[in-house]
């Protein structure tokens, strides 16, 4: 994708969502800071803009569908289309808590704006997303959402065994996978995209990896040239089993 292209990015107002707000900005792309938080979506949407970035602010809260559609209407009325939307807003409740304590109120909380925050926002802007002639889609997912990681008791991460949040992930897979299957024969592109283990607010900064890293992956999947894949599942390097 070498022409500007209109962005619009869930949860942008901090972390991963905010620096990949950042490094499409660098590249010349307009930015949506989608946000819950009026204040600090459009304090994000300012701070980029003295770094000569073309962004604003649009709110959003996943868990209310009038808000999504306020957005839809939004972004219809001001630019006619959309090109990349990064599905990047999520949450983890319940702290450390094993599958058998984990209240229903966290799990549904969670799979409301991970799982279905994240399909309610698709929707809306699939009209916009298909006036555009290159559309692409990715959903920030997480290796804790591979099912083939998680029943290895080697992998790095076997211990954060969270039932809401993992769950929730292996969820979003799916809807990449369908949304996929429905659009393989559009130029829309949509994929699953891991960033790592990344200090984010998230897990307490407690992640291995800068948002600088973690942001990487979202960056190469919106702008994937016409070859690229769909469908997919991706880290920094290569594809993530399912």
């Amino acid at each position: 994708m070498t022409q500007p292209a209109t962005v619009l990015i869930t949860g942008a107002n901090k972390g991963i969502g905010y620096e990949t707000a950042r490094q499409l900005g660098a590249l010349g792309h307009r930015i949506l800071i989608g946000s819950r938080d009026e204040q600090r979506g459009s304090e994000a949407a300012a701070a980029l803009a003295r770094e000569g970035v073309d962004a604003c602010f649009v709110q959003l809260d996943l868990q209310d569908q009038n808000s999504i559609a306020a957005a839809a209407q939004t972004i219809a009325g001001e630019y006619s289309r959309l090109d990349i939307l990064i599905n990047n807003a999520g949450i983890s409740l319940g702290g450390g808590a094993a599958p058998s304590q984990l209240s229903m109120e966290d799990i549904r909380a969670t799979f409301d704006t991970n799982f279905f925050g994240t399909v309610a926002v698709t929707r809306a802007m699939l009209p916009l997303l298909l006036q555009s002639p290159a559309p692409r889609i990715v959903n920030m997912s997480s290796g804790l959402g591979s099912l083939a990681y998680n029943s290895d008791p080697g992998y790095e991460f076997a211990s954060f065994n969270l039932l809401a949040y993992n769950s929730s992930k292996a969820a979003v897979n799916m809807a990449t996978i369908s949304f996929a299957k429905e659009f393989k024969d559009t130029p829309l592109k949509i994929n699953s995209g891991d960033p790592g283990f990344t200090a984010t607010d998230l897990n307490g900064f407690t992640g291995q990896k800068s948002v600088e890293q973690g942001a990487g992956i979202a960056v190469r999947l919106a702008t994937l040239d016409a070859d690229g894949p769909t469908g997919g599942f991706f880290d920094e390097n290569g594809e993530v089993p399912w």
